[in-house]
């Protein structure tokens, strides 16, 4: 009778398993059943580059293709040490919402934010000697981020897993070393597969040394390969898109428009930042991540900074505000939000946009400052462009802040609006002067109160 249960129960084990492997390879096996002899069409695209926004691009660049084209079959051509967690996210969600079969061979290497990507396809084939794994999220150093990042990742893995009819727990000791699986993986270790294991417990559906063997092993007899592939401005896209240059050009931003307010006239300064500002969001806005509004925030911003410098005296609200808005359109041309539906756009993309435009930001403030200190007072070339020289009274120099003082107590009128800033006439002589409270008409009486940093302040009497 014992030996009648322990039958009955690996038997209903195995068939157990064997409906989550069916589950799992349904609507592959589906598509193949559904028309036996058929030639079938496989889009292959390559994902072999760390995992970020070029990455995301060629995937629905992929995806946009290949239901152009009513392909049968997605084949992702992974070798990856992986990449930052957003990017795979993003990926990881086109893929699992296709409606066409997807497939990945991994060629060597699935790391991280690659593993993710795998187990979100619904067919993994891997190479002899190939890995699959190692997913705990750690920075640019590689030291291990805090837990609420390892949780957020432990939850897309078990999530994946658990959508796809693979092992969720497995999945989330790739991410989690201080989980415990007796037999395969001991407390204190990332689970990272090899091909064979990978094979053994679930996460890969068969070995294969290219792409032809891969459909072979698949059962896919007849068919016909569609690969990716891109113009010249769909690799310059690409590449523009990517967040070192994005980080780059927004310095170029802000150090055009620095420089341009250090030398007189309209220069190349200003011409250079923009054509940086261009280069930024041409390639967002046609990839549909820069909006209208985005870029107005950041043309609002940069007027706004503007007013603050050349109307209004010292660094106030305006300035701030400026400094907001232009950060703002900057950083939110990055995010794949529609308008101001942020529905499905994760946190940490925003947070990850935010800290590459301030981190480009105060970069670009700071090396302007040493450059153009360097360049202004010490290139012969360049001291023309600013004044340097010590204009002292011996040599014959006076200060019109003198003349600017005696006019402190005398009255006069407006010569002009002051909105706040114009011009005032006190003793047949006009000055520019900024209303110290509210406007002032053409033409009212105006007592001059105060003169600081090079400027005349006047209430109205």
């Amino acid at each position: 009778m014992k030996i009648f249960r322990l039958f009955f129960s690996v038997t209903m084990l195995l068939f157990f398993a064997g409906g989550l492997f069916a589950q799992r390879n349904d609507r592959v096996s589906e598509a193949i059943e559904r028309e036996p002899g058929k030639t079938f069409k496989v889009y292959v695209y390559e994902m072999k580059e760390d995992i970020a926004r070029p990455a995301v691009y060629k995937t629905q660049k992929a995806f946009r293709e290949a239901d152009s084209l009513g392909v049968d079959f997605v084949l992702i051509h992974m070798n990856t040490y992986g990449g930052a967690v957003d990017a795979a996210d993003s990926i990881r969600t086109r893929i699992m919402q296709s409606k066409i079969p997807t497939m990945v061979f991994i060629d060597n290497n699935a790391a991280s934010a690659g593993a993710l990507i795998s187990i979100a396809t619904d067919r993994i084939y891997m190479r002899p000697g190939s890995n699959i794994g190692a997913a705990t999220v750690v920075d640019q150093t590689g030291e291990v981020v805090p837990d609420k990042f390892q949780s957020y990742m432990r939850s897309m893995m078990r999530s994946t897993a658990e959508a796809k009819g693979r092992d969720p727990e497995i999945a989330q000791a790739m991410v989690d070393p201080s989980f415990k699986i007796p037999g395969i993986i001991e407390e204190g270790k990332v689970l990272t597969f090899t091909a064979s294991e990978a094979m053994r417990f679930g996460f890969c559906e068969g070995l294969a040394e290219n792409i032809e063997e891969v459909l072979q092993v698949a059962g896919i007899e007849n068919y016909e390969i569609v690969e990716q592939q891109f113009s010249w401005i769909e690799r310059l896209i690409g590449f523009l898109i990517s967040p070192i240059i994005s980080g780059l050009l927004i310095m170029l931003i802000l150090g055009g428009i620095y420089f341009e307010l250090q030398t007189p006239g309209i220069g190349f300064p200003i011409m250079l930042a923009v054509a940086a500002a261009l280069l930024y969001f041409a390639p967002l806005y046609i990839e549909g991540l820069a909006s209208h509004w985005e870029i107005a925030f950041f043309i609002v911003g940069i007027i706004l900074i503007a007013v603050e410098l050349f109307v209004i005296p010292g660094f106030g609200i305006t300035g701030v505000l400026g400094a907001i808005f232009v950060i703002t359109g900057l950083a939110m041309a990055m995010v794949g939000n529609d308008g101001w539906d942020f529905t499905g756009v994760p946190a940490r993309e925003i947070m990850v946009a935010f800290m590459i435009v301030i981190i480009a930001f105060f970069v670009s403030l700071t090396l302007s400052f040493y450059v153009g200190q360097k360049l202004f007072t010490q290139t012969s070339r360049f001291k023309g462009f600013a004044l340097n020289t010590v204009q002292e009274t011996e040599s014959g120099y006076t200060s019109a802040s003198a003349e600017m003082k005696s006019l402190l107590g005398k009255t006069g009128t407006a010569f002009t609006v002051l909105r706040p800033s114009g011009k005032i006439e006190v003793d047949n002589d006009i000055y520019n002067a900024t209303a110290l409270t509210g406007y002032i008409d053409k033409g009212e009486a105006i007592k001059v109160v105060k003169y600081e940093t090079s400027q005349v302040f006047v209430v109205k009497v």
